[in-house]
């Protein structure tokens, strides 16, 4: 498959004013997620932003960068665009959406997020990681999925949830927000409007399974830190200094 990777950046983020381009390790965050995102060897990787200085600071450290609209409401929709813009000819197959806030994501995690393509009914796929921490499963913050197990590392996701499910004796799992869209599939997903259990979780991915779609969920060992506050930022720095 023609696989593109790409890397929403926006700078408004409220926790977060301007991380695209926070300082970890000498470089900013935004180009620490390309380098890992380019190590996964999977293809062509391209940062789309709304902002011009990432842009042009994504450019200066060698990557790929396309311009978006201002206006989008989700990452989905601003990679849908990016796409248009840089594949023309409808020469890609396969995209990777990965979040420009995972500097330290382990390239093996991306590359995992494809097998699931291995089924060629599955639409989407994405990632997932035990759940070992108690408090986890209780936290709204931490998104669980549901799901029927198709192997020891993968399931086939039935719901997503900020609530602790599903109930009973058993793993619970973090769903890890990267995902890979077939390109009819994320073509189908962007012109449908938000759903019911979609608005209700606030959780985009729901949106999919209302209408059917399926969604599968590759089981990896490791989470990575998305950096969303100051602490998280400097956990980042920790890690990659």
């Amino acid at each position: 498959m023609s696989t593109l990777i790409l890397i929403p950046a926006r700078m408004a983020s409220t926790r977060l004013p301007g991380k695209p381009l926070a300082d970890i390790a000498g470089v900013p965050m935004i180009v620490q997620v390309a380098r890992r995102a380019a190590e996964a060897r999977l293809g062509r990787v391209v940062v789309a932003t709304d902002t011009q200085s990432v842009a042009e600071i994504v450019r200066a450290h060698g990557f790929e960068a396309v311009m978006t609209r201002l206006d989008h409401e989700s990452g989905s929709d601003r990679i849908h665009e990016a796409l248009i813009a840089l594949d023309p000819g409808r020469q890609v197959e396969t995209i990777v959406n990965v979040q420009g806030d995972l500097p330290t994501i382990d390239p093996a995690v991306i590359v995992a997020s494809l097998r699931p393509f291995e089924d060629i009914e599955v639409d989407i796929a994405t990632l997932g990681v035990e759940i070992v921490r108690e408090e986890e499963k209780t936290n709204p913050n931490v998104v669980k999925i549901v799901g029927s197990p198709l192997s020891a590392t993968r399931l086939r996701a039935l719901y997503f949830s900020r609530a602790t499910a599903p109930w009973g004796e058993g793993p619970l799992y973090h769903h890890i927000g990267l995902y890979a869209y077939r390109r009819a599939a994320l073509e189908r997903f962007v012109a449908l409007k938000p759903s019911p259990l979609e608005r209700r979780e606030r959780l985009e991915q729901l949106r999919a399974l209302e209408a059917g779609m399926r969604i599968d969920a590759e089981i990896v060992q490791s989470l990575p830190l998305g950096v969303d506050t100051p602490e998280d930022l400097e956990r980042a720095r920790q890690i990659l200094s």
